[in-house]
């Protein structure tokens, strides 16, 4: 089998690499508590997808497998989500019961950043029809190969406990686990370079 091919998208593809992340985070407990609705998940899923990782197809960040069927939105050091947009659509879209968790947990999302200058990964996902192929896998060492290149930390929060062995493989450790009353866990990370 030849090695999946990864590539640059542009703002042009936005539409695939949108989708296929949509798609992944279809089971993801974070997704599921704040978008328990499967209507409210499609309408609106695919704007937090936009306003938490679009800013990756704006800076050469947005990593894909070429057939889009997986996808990494990479923020480069100095790039954010954009939060305005994001706390509109969880105003928007989230239960009234659970807005405050949510709330609370992107607050400490944030504020458990590393101080120094780093590349963040609000979202990577592999079409669920593709996944268990090492797809993910790919993804992840094209940016480690990036990011160890230029000796840059890596860092992102997983929303699935069942992914964290998965990012600890590719040389992530856990910085802390945050908790908020029923929002299912978040577990902040980070990679030095290599």
């Amino acid at each position: 089998m030849t090695r999946p091919v990864v590539i640059t998208a542009s703002r042009a593809q936005q539409d695939a690499v949108i989708g296929v992340v949509t798609l992944a985070f279809s089971t993801d407990p974070l997704a599921w508590f704040a978008l328990p609705d499967p209507g409210a998940y499609l309408d609106f899923m695919p704007r937090i997808t936009q306003a938490f990782g679009g800013a990756a197809l704006d800076h050469d960040s947005a990593w894909c497998i070429a057939d889009f069927s997986g996808a990494a939105l990479w923020l480069p050091p100095g790039v954010e989500p954009d939060q305005d947009e994001l706390q509109a659509l969880i105003e928007r879209s989230v239960p009234e019961s659970r807005k405050e968790a949510m709330g609370e947990a992107f607050e400490q999302m944030g504020a458990s950043h590393p101080d120094e200058p780093h590349w963040y990964l609000p979202l990577i996902g592999v079409d669920p029809s593709e996944q268990g192929q090492g797809l993910g896998s790919v993804l992840m060492e094209h940016a480690n190969a990036v990011f160890d290149r230029n000796g840059m930390l890596a860092y992102l929060e997983s929303s699935n406990p069942r992914n964290i062995p998965f990012y600890q493989r590719h040389g992530f450790e856990v910085l802390r686990t945050i908790r908020v009353g029923e929002c299912p866990a978040i577990t902040p990370m980070l990679r030095r370079p290599r």
